[in-house]
C-alpha cells in the first residue's frame, strides 16, 4: 500500500538533470526522476522533481539544498532561514513513490506532495528550512519541512525535520500513517492537518512546538500539535508533545469542528499554555499525561467529551506555567467559555494543580442563562492535593459516583454557585458501567399543528442489562426530567433540542447525548427546498439516483463572478432531502441564493408573519464570514422587496456553538424585531412572494458550501 522500501531497490538508474527556470549552480543540478534512482552522496543537488508513478528514490545521504544555504556555506556566513525559498522536491499528480535517505535543506519547503496516493517517505532529513522564530502573531502559509496535499493511504516513518516553521503540515489527506518521526523544534507547528481524516499518528517527536520570546506569556498560537477544519477520525498514540505553546490544540476559527478523534498515552506536559487545548466536540483522551501547564486540559465548546485515565497534576504552578488565571485559578481539566454537554470524567489522576483539579462552568456573561455545563458523569478519579477537588459553576444535570478525595485544601467538591441537579451515587466503583444504547434512530417526529407542538419520541437501554437492574434518569433540555426507560414529550414549537440520558447500576453510570431537531413540516412549506425522493427499496435504486441527479429545479445564484451548482442532500436529521449549494468559483463578494430562477412564484403573503428554515454552512476560510449573515430578501418585483438582516452574524457567531457546522433553525419575522431589522424597498409593502434570496459574505474566496431545509411562510 506504501510502496517499495528503500532497501529492496534493485536496478537503479541516476535521471538526467533537466534545465529549470532558475538554472542552478553548476554543483547543484536539478534532477527529473522517471525511474527508479539512487543519488550520489559526493554530490550537492538544487532540486528533484518525481515525475512518474512507482519510482523510487533512494537519497544515500545526499543533500538537496537551496541556493542561499549554498551561498551561506561557500562564504561562511549564516543564511537567514526566514528568506529561504523554493521547493527541494517537487511532485504532483503521480502514486505509489518511494524517497528515503536523502537530506533537504535551505528552501521555503522541503519537500511538496500533491494529489497523491501509495507514498513511502522513510528515514529523510528535511531540517533547517523556512524556520521563523522571531515572527510575531499570525500564519505563513504552509511552509517549511514537509507539505502533504491532498494525499491518501501514504507511510511518513522515521524521518526528521527540526528548526523548520511547519516541521509537518497536511492538507486535505486521508489515510495517512505518521510513525517514529522526528518533527521536534518548529517555530510554528510540530504537526498541522488541515481536513486530515482517517489517520494514524503514532510514536513521533512533536515536541518544543513553540514561538515566545523571553518575558513573554501566551507564545503566538504556537503548538506542538495544530488540529483544524474537519480533521475527523484520526488516531493519535504515544506521541511526544511535551514543551509546546501547547501540546495538542483543536482549533476552530471558521467553525468547522473537528471530531471522533482518539488521543491515547500521549504526553502533552511543560506546555506554556495548555497541554490539550480543544473547542470541538466528540473526542476522546485516553491515558495521556498533561502535567506541569497553565491549564492540563482546556476543553471549552466541547460537548460530548470523554476522558478516561488521564493525569494532569501541577498545572498553574506559581513556580512554573501559570497564565491565564480565572476565578478558580488554574486547573488539571477545565471547561470553560463554552458548552461542555454529555461529559464523562472517568479514572482520571488530577493532583496538586493550583485551582480545581476538574472545573465546569456555565457561561458568566449570562449567570447560565445562556448554557450551563450540563449532563455530566464524574467517577473513579482520584483528586488529590488541589486547591479544590472538583469546582461547579452554572451546572446542571450532574452525577457523581465514587471518587477519591485526598488534602484538596478548600474542598473535595465546591459549589460556585447556580449548581443543580446533582446525584451522588455512592455504590462500589468495582465493575464495569453500564454502556448506553439509544435505540430506533434515536428520534420520531410528529406534529401536531392544532396544539403548535412537536413530539420526541426516545429509548434508552444498558446493553447487557435488563432494565430492573439499572436506574433511568433523562434530561429534555428545557428544565423537565424522567426516570422512563422510554418517553415521549412534546416541545411548543418546532426547534432543536439537547436530550441527555444516564444510566446507572451500582456506583457507576453511562450516558448517551442526543441532538433533537424537532423539524415540525407546516403545511406552508415550500417545495424550493425540500424532497421526499422515492425510496430505493420500493421504486428501485435506478428511479432513486435519477430522482436526486435531477436534484432541486429552480434555484440559481446572484452574485458577481460566483457560479453554483445544486443538489439534493440529506435533510435536517437525515430526514428527506434538502437542497445544496456548492458556491465554486466563488468571487468572495456577496452572493445570493436565488429561488425561483423564473421570479414568478405568485405566493399570496396575507396573513403570514414569519418565514422559517434550517440552514448550515461550511466555510474554509479563516477569519470565515463577514459583515452579518444571512440576509434574507423576499420580492415582488424589482423595486418592491423586503429585506431581513439579522442584528448579528447569525453563521460566524452563531446562537449556540452546536450550529457551527450542523443544521441550525431560523424563524425571520417579517415585521422585524427578535434580533432582525427589516427594511421595505420603494414600492412600498409586498402583497404577494414572487422569489427570494438567501445572501452570504465571506472574508475570502473559498468554495462555500450551503445547505436549505424546511423553507416556508407560516
Amino acid at each position: 500500500m506504501f510502496g517499495a522500501p528503500c532497501l529492496l531497490l534493485a536496478a537503479l538508474v541516476a535521471a538526467a538533470p533537466r534545465a529549470q527556470d532558475a538554472a542552478p549552480a553548476p554543483d547543484a543540478p536539478v534532477l527529473v526522476v522517471t525511474q527508479d534512482v539512487q543519488l550520489d552522496p559526493a554530490v550537492t543537488y538544487g532540486g528533484l522533481v518525481i515525475g512518474a508513478d512507482g519510482v523510487s528514490v533512494d537519497g544515500r545521504g545526499a543533500r538537496v539544498v537551496g541556493p542561499l544555504q549554498r551561498a551561506a556555506e561557500a562564504s561562511g556566513a549564516p543564511a537567514a532561514s526566514n528568506a529561504f525559498t523554493g521547493v527541494g522536491v517537487r511532485a504532483a499528480g503521480v502514486d505509489d513513490v518511494t524517497l528515503c535517505n536523502l537530506r533537504v535543506q535551505g528552501f521555503e519547503t522541503g519537500l511538496l506532495v500533491e494529489d497523491g496516493a501509495g507514498w513511502t517517505i522513510a528515514d529523510c532529513d528535511f531540517s533547517d528550512n523556512f524556520h521563523d522564530p522571531d515572527f510575531g502573531w499570525g500564519e505563513q502559509g504552509e511552509k517549511g519541512g514537509l507539505v502533504l496535499h491532498r494525499m491518501r493511504d501514504s507511510l511518513l516513518d522515521g524521518n526528521r525535520a527540526n528548526r523548520d516553521w511547519n516541521a509537518c503540515s497536511l492538507v486535505d489527506c486521508s489515510g495517512l500513517v505518521v510513525r517514529d518521526n522526528d518533527f521536534s523544534h518548529a517555530s510554528n507547528t510540530c504537526l498541522k492537518l488541515w481536513t486530515v481524516t482517517r489517520s494514524h499518528v503514532e510514536n513521533n517527536d512533536l515536541s518544543w512546538g513553540l514561538r515566545i520570546a523571553p518575558g513573554e506569556v501566551h507564545a503566538r498560537d504556537s503548538t506542538c500539535v495544530l488540529i483544524e477544519s474537519g480533521s475527523d477520525d484520526n488516531v493519535f498514540l504515544r506521541n511526544d508533545a511535551t514543551h509546546g505553546g501547547d501540546g495538542f490544540f483543536i482549533r476552530v476559527l471558521n467553525n468547522w469542528t473537528s471530531r471522533r478523534n482518539l488521543f491515547v498515552e500521549n504526553d502533552a506536559s511543560w506546555a506554556n499554555n495548555n497541554g490539550f487545548e480543544a473547542w470541538s466536540p466528540e473526542n476522546t483522551y485516553e491515558r495521556n499525561r498533561a502535567n506541569h501547564c497553565s491549564y492540563g486540559f482546556w476543553l471549552g465548546a466541547s460537548d460530548r467529551t470523554v476522558l478516561r485515565g488521564n493525569e494532569a497534576g501541577w498545572n498553574g504552578d506559581p513556580a512554573g506555567f501559570h497564565n491565564a488565571p480565572e476565578s478558580f485559578g488554574h486547573g488539571g481539566i477545565v471547561f470553560v467559555n463554552g458548552p461542555s454537554n454529555h461529559t464523562l470524567a472517568d479514572g482520571n489522576w488530577l493532583h496538586h494543580n493550583a485551582g480545581g483539579g476538574l472545573v465546569l462552568r456555565g457561561d458568566e456573561a449570562t449567570g447560565g442563562a445562556a448554557w450551563k455545563a450540563w449532563h455530566w458523569v464524574i467517577q473513579r478519579n482520584r483528586f488529590e492535593d488541589n486547591r479544590w477537588g472538583v469546582w461547579m459553576r452554572h451546572a446542571e444535570f450532574i452525577d457523581i459516583g465514587p471518587n477519591e478525595f485526598r488534602g484538596n485544601r478548600e474542598g473535595d467538591v465546591f459549589d460556585a454557585g447556580n449548581v443543580s441537579g446533582v446525584v451522588r451515587h455512592d455504590g462500589p466503583a468495582e465493575g464495569e458501567a453500564p454502556v448506553v444504547d439509544v435505540r430506533n434512530a434515536m428520534f420520531d417526529w410528529q406534529q401536531d399543528e392544532a396544539a403548535g407542538q412537536t413530539s420526541v419520541w426516545v429509548e434508552a437501554r444498558a446493553l447487557d442489562l435488563p432494565n430492573d437492574q439499572v436506574r433511568f434518569r433523562w434530561g429534555l433540555g428545557d428544565g423537565t426530567y424522567s426516570d422512563a426507560p422510554e418517553l415521549i414529550h412534546a416541545y411548543p414549537d418546532p426547534s432543536w433540542r439537547r436530550i441527555g440520558v444516564t444510566i446507572s447500576r451500582g456506583g457507576l453510570s453511562g450516558l448517551a447525548g442526543m441532538n433533537a431537531s424537532c423539524v415540525g413540516w407546516g403545511e406552508d412549506e415550500l417545495e424550493a427546498t425540500r424532497r421526499d425522493l422515492p425510496s430505493p427499496a420500493k421504486a428501485g435504486r435506478a428511479e432513486f439516483d435519477a430522482a436526486k441527479a435531477r436534484g432541486p429545479a429552480g434555484w440559481t445564484l446572484a452574485g458577481p463572478a460566483s457560479e453554483a451548482s445544486f443538489a439534493w442532500n440529506p435533510g435536517v436529521a437525515g430526514w428527506g432531502y434538502g437542497v445544496h449549494a456548492r458556491i465554486s468559483p466563488y468571487s468572495g463578494e456577496r452572493v445570493a441564493l436565488l429561488w425561483p430562477a423564473t421570479r414568478d412564484a405568485a405566493l399570496p403573503l396575507a396573513g403570514r408573519t414569519r418565514l422559517t428554515f434550517w440552514i448550515r454552512t461550511r466555510n474554509p476560510n479563516i477569519p470565515a464570514w463577514q459583515d452579518v449573515n444571512p440576509i434574507v430578501t423576499l420580492h415582488e418585483s424589482a423595486d418592491r422587496w423586503l429585506r431581513l438582516t439579522p442584528e448579528r452574524d447569525l453563521l460566524g457567531n452563531p446562537p449556540d456553538v452546536h450550529y457551527r457546522d450542523e443544521w441550525m433553525p431560523l424563524d425571520v419575522p417579517l415585521a422585524g424585531g427578535t434580533g432582525w431589522t427589516a427594511e421595505s424597498g420603494p414600492g412600498g409593502a409586498l402583497q404577494t412572494l414572487n422569489w427570494l434570496t438567501v445572501g452570504l459574505d465571506s472574508w475570502g474566496a473559498p468554495a462555500l458550501d450551503v445547505w436549505l431545509d424546511g423553507l416556508a411562510l407560516r
